[in-house]
């Protein structure tokens, strides 16, 4: 699904229009986005959290070339989906014999 998409279908749930949508979900994901530039986390009940995670800086390898590369230290983005999200997707998954498609 593309913002765009979420934009049509959040519009079709509640009498919005679709540019009135979009400033909602845009400032959903925002809010989302500062939150974790400012290291705190996000939780969403039923759906999920997001956090910072840290990675350890690491010697690396250029596929191209073989040579060795520094990568360093940096702090990455992570959702971890919550019970009801993962039990939902699980239950979906064990009924439909293409769960591995990523068609969708």
């Amino acid at each position: 699904m593309t913002k765009a998409e979420l934009v049509e279908k959040v519009s079709a749930q509640i009498n919005l229009t679709k540019k009135q949508t979009e400033v909602v979900v845009n400032t959903v994901f925002q809010s989302i986005t500062e939150s974790l530039a400012e290291g705190k986390k996000v939780e969403l009940r039923g759906f999920g959290s997001f956090r910072v995670r840290s990675r350890n800086a690491r010697i690396g390898r250029n596929p191209k070339s073989g040579d060795r590369v520094d990568v360093p230290a940096k702090r990455v983005p992570f959702f971890k989906a919550g019970k009801e999200l993962r039990e939902l997707v699980d239950d979906q998954a064990a009924g439909d014999d293409n769960s591995f498609d990523d068609d969708d």
